[in-house]
């Protein structure tokens, strides 16, 4: 578990079944475009279970780390964050993140950024993290920044959103 000011970050469990799935419903129209996969797959309480049990199995395999952000104080999950396409070979990973609408705009979401990719480096020995984001994804990017990513490029056509799309994608990388 991750610790800092009244928050945690720790991996997904199936206890947080009910809880995810309230947070992603509260959060869904708004992650459409830049969450697509993880969208489609928590439409409803079954949906999402089922989610839930592939992302324990592969944790078990070493191909996925999904964590969430907990506010002590309530005990609410207010943000979630993942780690996917992971290279050990390089050793590489992708990160991926969004933050409750009710706790956006005041600074959690780079503060844990920073100390989730500290944890990433000492704790899986990865030497580079990176991050793909739309142009208009400001938050997204800003939260980036401010964590010490930065822009290593744009790769043209490289997601899908919801809608079909493809679009160009901003590529940001974070070496330790």
């Amino acid at each position: 578990m991750i610790q800092f000011e009244h928050y945690a970050l720790r991996l997904l469990t199936m206890e947080d079944l009910e809880a995810y799935f309230n947070m992603m419903s509260r959060n869904r129209e708004r992650l459409l475009q830049y969450f697509a996969g993880t969208v489609s797959k928590t439409k409803n309480f079954d949906d999402t279970k089922e989610f839930l049990i592939d992302m324990e199995k592969r944790i078990k395999e070493r191909s996925y780390f999904p964590y969430v952000l907990v506010d002590n104080d309530t005990v609410s999950l207010i943000g979630f964050y993942d780690l996917k396409n992971i290279e050990w070979s390089v050793p590489k990973t992708e990160i991926g993140y969004f933050i409750d609408l009710e706790y956006t705009g005041k600074g959690i979401g780079a503060k844990a950024l920073k100390v989730f990719s500290d944890h990433c480096f000492s704790e899986y020995g990865f030497e580079k993290l990176f991050l793909r984001t739309h142009e208009s994804n400001l938050p997204a990017r800003r939260i980036a920044e401010k964590s010490g990513f930065e822009i290593e490029g744009t790769i043209r056509k490289d997601y899908k959103t919801s809608s079909g799309e493809l679009v160009d994608v901003l590529y940001y990388g974070l070496i330790q």
